[in-house]
């Protein structure tokens, strides 16, 4: 695993360095970054509305239990069954507490739904000016002939892949390093 880390280590410092010498690059990436913090934040609230709809669900069907129990516990004072009435107040009671908490929990949901709505509007602000950042750097930036050919590649998709045998700046280069390498071994021999 050590020479995995020291590769992913070596990639992350080239990378650090890459996005130094190209600002906009970065903030592009930052804004990237952000997106996905705003999707993950509407999944979240999406989650937590349902979260919230369940418990709405429960709490209803928990008071029609407790009106259905209210109902058997008059029909058995009026029937002089005490211990039925006395073990349906039991049963009311419980669903009283299990009601309450749902409606704990579901409280709780809109809290959490408000702060999640809160952090949704923050990341997109901050969206916006990492946005506005990124359009001045890159103006800035298109000035220089030589931010070109630096960071062509980063703002291309490509259907390149670094395994593939038929890559033709690949063979370009092996090209070029063989013929580097044909020459310095004739200025050994020659000597």
């Amino acid at each position: 695993m050590g020479l995995f880390d020291d590769f992913s280590r070596f990639l992350e410092t080239r990378l650090e360095e890459f996005l130094r010498s190209n600002p906009h690059l970065e903030l592009q990436a930052i804004e990237e970054q952000l997106k996905e913090q705003e999707e993950d934040t509407l999944r979240l609230i999406l989650d937590i509305q349902k979260q919230e709809k369940k418990l709405q669900s429960e709490i209803l069907s928990a008071a029609q239990e407790i009106q259905r129990w209210n109902d058997r516990i008059n029909k058995a004072k009026a029937a002089q069954r005490l211990d039925l009435a006395q073990a349906a107040q039991e049963r009311q009671a419980a669903l009283l507490r299990q009601g309450n908490q749902r409606w704990g929990q579901m409280q709780g949901c809109k809290e959490r739904i408000e702060k999640a709505k809160e952090l949704y509007r923050q990341i997109q602000l901050r969206r916006k000016e990492v946005r506005a950042k990124a359009a001045e750097a890159a103006t800035r930036t298109t000035t220089k002939t030589e931010q070109n050919w630096e960071t062509k590649g980063w703002n291309q998709s490509s259907n390149y892949n670094s395994f593939n045998a038929a890559d033709p700046l690949e063979e370009k280069f092996q090209r070029w390093e063989a013929d580097e390498e044909l020459d310095r071994m004739k200025r050994n021999i020659g000597r």
